[in-house]
């Protein structure tokens, strides 16, 4: 079952907390980004955050599943109400992980 756009705009507007929270539509489903760093999912309107170690050590009950067939086990959320909470979540996880290198312009190459 794919997710719906009301959904997608629910869950945006919940984390807006975090930073710039951006979605793109991705295999029938939606990624989701907060400053331009890649974070998360959404599936079966359901939303997934990948783990990071701090994250993990600050929930440890969080339930982990994977988002779709043969990915990574990810932090399923399923309370979704909690603006301040899903904030720190995301803001936490963006920490560490990679940010986006810069691109290049035409004229440098």
């Amino acid at each position: 079952m794919a997710s719906t756009l009301e959904f997608v705009t629910y869950v945006t507007d919940q984390l807006a907390l975090a930073g710039t929270i951006t979605w793109k539509r991705m295999f029938g489903e939606y990624g989701l980004y907060c400053d331009q760093v890649f974070f998360g999912v959404i599936c079966d309107d359901q939303l997934f955050i990948k783990i990071t170690p701090p994250v993990a050590e600050s929930m440890p009950d969080c339930p982990k599943a994977p988002p779709y067939t043969g990915a990574k086990e990810s932090f399923l959320i399923e309370d979704l109400d909690d603006r301040e909470k899903l904030g720190q979540i995301v803001r936490m996880t963006c920490e560490h992980l990679p940010k986006p290198k810069p691109r290049k312009s035409k004229k440098e190459n």
